[in-house]
């Protein structure tokens, strides 16, 4: 029996890592992800350029002064003379970003009639910028009239430095970054959920060719059903996990060699101009800013951000070890529990086109998992709803990798990789039962009632 599904599963690996399709696929995604990535960086840098606003004061609290200072590297505050026609038609022949009037007797207390002149419909993000800096001029007017100097306000706008500590159960202290385990809990939440799709969809449809081609009759003449079943679902699964170690490794080679060769020129283009984009008599701390921005956007100094990150992980209160081990067994275990309903659904129909209707309340959990992680477990990774989900077989590949860099106690994560456990032999026992009458079924319109029946046959 073992050595027949053996056989089985190395057929099935051999057979798909020997296709030209597999090698072309797997040397390509990485360079086509690493040239979208350039591609993206050459247009948030032509995209991300400095833009001028023109402020024309006519409410004589010098609001346009304390603009100036406010200024920032993507959008610079230019004061303006002469009547409000004069200005609109000015910043039109400039080709400015837009305009804004303070007319004349504006109440600090009740700025009413404040006017932003774009053109066409002004986006949201610039309109955003102009209103913050607004609401800072205007703070900072009232702060003044209420008598206080230029020291005194420095000395009230405070910046309180906050250290995040996190405290394990023996009272050990480390440094958390919220941030980072944020990242690494999304990135392993979307690589679980594209993973189990891709490949759970190759097993049915390799069922399916096989079932219609009728080669699934010559081989159940010497292996089980069941047999079949699982070294097919394994077979893909060491596939899977090769092309995933192949992709990453090929994916990190280009993240930090190609990219950073191809966006050279671009991010030099991108520091000077936004250096110099700063009006003459803006402070030097606008260019200084442009500059720093420039340089944040080097995707070298990301690559080298990423290359550090195993690093940066031991020295922050992320379990490294725990992750990876999680990652490995909610991606098998995931793959193999819903594997198994591919297969089933794979081997029940005869048209592909049918599956579609067996395929949906199977990858409902699936789905309903990927969004409720991003929307709630994120948030509240210790809640009832993150602990419940991590619990059922069906949401916890997704769920709990989510929670593994948060922390998750041992008993929590023991007690969901044995649900997980529990729920993929019963997910194999359904499956198989449909799989063993469902392969040599032919010609016969499938119904959720037949395949009830299907569970229940003897033999």
């Amino acid at each position: 029996m073992a050595s027949k599904f053996l056989l089985v599963a190395k057929r099935e690996y051999l057979t798909r890592v020997r296709k030209r399709a597999f090698v072309v696929l797997t040397l390509l995604v990485p360079f086509i992800i690493a040239g979208f990535g350039v591609l993206v960086g050459k247009l948030a840098l032509s995209d991300d350029s400095a833009e001028i606003v023109d402020v024309r004061d006519a409410s004589g609290l010098n609001i346009a002064a304390k603009l100036v200072p406010l200024s920032t590297p993507q959008l610079q505050f230019v004061p303006v003379e002469g009547s409000l026609p004069e200005a609109k038609q000015g910043f039109q022949q400039k080709k400015h970003a837009g305009l804004l009037y303070l007319p004349a007797g504006l109440d600090v207390q009740d700025p009413q009639g404040v006017q932003f002149f774009g053109k066409g419909n002004i986006s949201l993000k610039k309109e955003s910028r102009v209103q913050k800096a607004l609401n800072d001029a205007f703070a900072e007017l009232k702060m003044q009239r209420s008598g206080l100097n230029q020291t005194q306000l420095d000395q009230l706008r405070a910046k309180v430095p906050l250290s995040s500590v996190s405290l394990d159960e023996t009272g050990k202290e480390k440094d958390s970054n919220s941030g980072v385990t944020t990242g690494i809990a999304s990135v392993l939440a979307v690589l679980i959920y594209f993973f189990i799709f891709l490949y759970g969809v190759q097993i049915m449809r390799g069922v399916g060719e096989e079932k219609s081609s009728r080669v699934m009759e010559v081989m159940l003449s010497a292996v089980k059903p069941f047999d079949l079943m699982m070294g097919k679902i394994m077979g893909i699964a060491a596939v899977g996990l090769t092309q995933f170690l192949l992709w990453g490794l090929l994916s990190w080679g280009a993240s930090t060699v190609l990219v950073p060769l191809l966006m050279q020129d671009e991010l030099g283009k991108a520091k000077t101009e936004m250096a110099t984009a700063a009006p003459k008599d803006a402070p030097t701390t606008v260019a200084d800013q442009a500059t720093a921005s420039a340089e944040q956007m080097n995707p070298a100094k990301r690559a080298n951000v990423i290359g550090s990150a195993f690093e940066q992980a031991s020295k922050l209160n992320i379990p490294i070890w725990t992750i990876l081990f999680g990652f490995v067994i909610y991606f098998l275990g995931g793959y193999l529990l819903y594997g198994a309903l591919f297969g089933a659904v794979g081997a029940a129909v005869d048209d592909q086109t049918d599956t579609q209707q067996f395929m949906f309340p199977i990858t409902m959990p699936l789905i309903l998992s990927y969004i409720v992680g991003f929307s709630v477990i994120l948030r509240n990774p210790d809640g009832p709803v993150a602990f419940w989900m991590s619990m059922i077989p069906f949401t916890s590949p997704v769920a709990m990798v989510i929670r593994l860099p948060f922390g998750v106690p041992a008993w929590q994560l023991a007690l969901s990789i044995g649900l997980l456990v529990v729920g993929f032999v019963g997910t194999v026992w359904v499956a198989s039962r449909i799989y063993r009458v469902g392969i040599l079924m032919y010609g016969k319109k499938v119904t959720y009632k037949e395949l009830s029946k299907w569970m229940f046959y003897k033999g």
